[in-house]
């Protein structure tokens, strides 16, 4: 019994992390299995035999393709404004001292606890008060950018709170400028950061309802479709366009710890300091 409870004392903590992995990567496999699945009318929640014929036409269905590309182009132009925006303000925030910077870095983080649904209701009295014309991409837009770069900035943050400055500062003793020392010095080790900051705002802005539910208008985003569909029977082709967007951000993040690793080995490099010739003392005294 010791023996036993020795090991489990020794394992436990991965047993945990193993299972808390298979809890969240069960529904994923669900959807996996389903996405081969031939049901008989519209509702996909019973096996009723293997078919490959989903796959083969996975863009079979018009609606869906344009709500697909409504959210994947939304959730580039959301990633590369709020990366840009969220990683100049980590960079104020760590770098530099200013009138309002503590409050600045409290606030920060208030996109991030609010409730979706306040935020959302928000939003949509905002765009109300400014008289815009209409709800649509723009506001879409606007709205996933406010939520995506606090996330950003959290992370750049947390990248550059341990960078190494010694690193700049050499750079720029060998003459480059503060341009060329951000461009090939500070932005190539930061990169991980960037990465991780761009993907979750990716990631945050292709799967948001919440907030998008208030602000589209009559634009409809892949989740909006998978919500109206869901009332008279989801496609089967949702659950293999699902699978791919999974395919792409394993990949995704595969590079970026790739690139994370890159950046360690980069940070890890010092020049080898030249050994000095010691004197001896006879040595001295002949010169």
């Amino acid at each position: 019994m010791s023996g036993a409870w020795r090991w489990l004392r020794e394992h436990g903590v991965n047993i945990v992390a193993g299972l808390v992995v298979a809890y969240m990567l069960i529904p994923i496999a669900v959807i996996f299995v389903f996405s081969f699945n031939d049901p008989a009318g519209k509702f996909n929640f019973t096996w009723a035999g293997f078919t490959l014929k989903h796959w083969q036409n996975a863009f079979g269905i018009p609606e869906l393709n344009s709500a697909l590309f409504t959210s994947l182009r939304l959730a580039l132009l959301a990633t590369v404004v709020s990366t840009v925006i969220g990683t100049l303000m980590a960079i104020a925030l760590v770098r530099h001292r200013f009138l309002g910077r503590r409050p600045a870095n409290l606030l920060i983080v208030v996109p991030m606890a609010t409730p979706e649904i306040v935020m959302g209701a928000s939003l949509l009295s905002f765009f109300i008060i400014l008289g815009t014309p209409s709800l649509g991409f723009q506001t879409l837009l606007i709205a996933h950018v406010m939520f995506c770069i606090s996330f950003v900035v959290v992370v750049v943050r947390s990248r550059l709170i341990g960078f190494d400055r010694n690193l700049e500062e050499a750079a720029q003793d060998l003459g480059a400028s503060p341009l060329q020392t951000f461009r090939l010095v500070t932005l190539p080790l930061i990169m991980p950061g960037v990465l991780g900051g761009a993907l979750l705002a990716f990631a945050l802005s292709i799967d948001d309802f919440v907030i998008s539910n208030f602000n589209s208008g009559t634009t409809v985003t892949f989740p909006l479709y998978i919500y109206g569909a869901a009332q008279r029977g989801i496609p089967v082709e949702v659950n293999v366009i699902a699978m791919i967007l999974f395919g792409v951000t394993v990949v995704a993040m595969g590079a970026t710890v790739w690139q994370q690793r890159r950046a360690e080995r980069m940070a890890s490099v010092r020049p080898e300091q030249e050994a000095v010739p010691v004197v001896g003392i006879g040595a001295a005294e002949a010169a």
